[in-house]
């Protein structure tokens, strides 16, 4: 019997500084929400793929500070899902405001993210996290090749949700 190894690498980085504090709401299959609230979120980030000329799959030195970024982007901010068809937002000069079945919401505008996704649970939040990386990694770092990601959004402790994708 032969054995035929397949080397995989990968890291994770899982900092105490990447979370964000954000205010959300579920819209729910049947039409219904769950009133506006908060959470100390937290992500976790797993890559991966081959190693560069440095035996890296990725240095954790430039990359913290991406994910970090893309956590302080959404901190202290009310979270809406772009995508959501019970949902409707309406921007102006100032403000943003909401309507969902006729009930409404008025945010200042510098107090809100609308991120393009149908609904903001953490497996959304995930997702947006995870694509947002791919955006920034193909422009910061050319020279990874990196075949797998894995975002967790966790909204309390034991409590997550995650996005995987293959690149």
């Amino acid at each position: 019997m032969s054995l035929v190894r397949n080397d995989r690498y990968g890291i994770m980085v899982d900092k105490q500084y990447f979370n964000f504090c954000a205010a959300h709401f579920l819209i729910f299959e049947d039409g219904t929400r769950e009133p506006l609230h908060g959470h100390n979120y937290h992500v976790t980030v797993e890559l991966e793929g081959g190693l560069t000329k440095g035996d890296l799959v990725m240095d954790f030195i430039p990359f913290k500070p991406v994910v970090k970024g893309l956590c302080d982007d959404l901190d202290h901010c009310t979270i809406l899902p772009a995508e959501n068809y019970k949902l409707k937002i309406t921007e102006t000069e100032d403000y943003i405001e909401t309507d969902f079945d006729g009930k409404c919401f008025q945010f200042c505008k510098e107090d809100v993210r609308i991120l393009p996704v149908p609904n903001t649970s953490t497996e959304c939040l995930a997702r947006y996290i995870g694509t947002r990386l791919c955006e920034e990694m193909n422009s910061l770092f050319p020279g990874a090749t990196v075949s797998k990601l894995k975002v967790s959004v966790s909204e309390s402790p034991g409590q997550a949700g995650w996005y995987s994708c293959s690149l």
